[in-house]
């Protein structure tokens, strides 16, 4: 995808090296939001719909589950689901690592990992 397309997609307010997670501010999944929902023949929901148990809740083995099977799914999620879908995936995602991140801001890195300069 060109500069130009991912400007033209996203907005202008991020670089264009700025990965799906970092522009979700800027995109906030759907497109559609603005048409009329019934004019344009879509049941209209209200917004009590689970959205899933807070992270801080969730005790680290179903942390660790929750964080499974959002990387397992996230590729065919990117691909191929709804915009909203792909909007909740991200938002999901962010929730879960951030939380994961603040039970262990001392994770071990594995020194294969890092690049030179790291």
């Amino acid at each position: 995808m060109t500069d130009s397309a991912r400007g033209a997609r996203f907005g202008t307010g991020g670089s264009a090296d700025d990965s799906p997670e970092q522009r979700v501010g800027e995109w906030d999944g759907d497109h559609l939001r603005d048409r009329d929902p019934v004019a344009a023949g879509y049941v209209v929901v209200e917004e009590a719909e689970d959205l899933g148990i807070d992270p801080a809740e969730l005790g680290d083995e179903d942390l660790i589950r929750e964080l499974h099977s959002l990387h397992r799914t996230r590729l065919d999620t990117l691909r191929h689901a709804a915009d909203t879908a792909l909007a909740n995936h991200l938002r999901r995602t962010a929730e879960l690592e951030t939380e994961y991140l603040s039970r262990h801001p001392g994770r071990e890195v594995d020194p294969s990992r890092l690049r030179d300069g790291d």
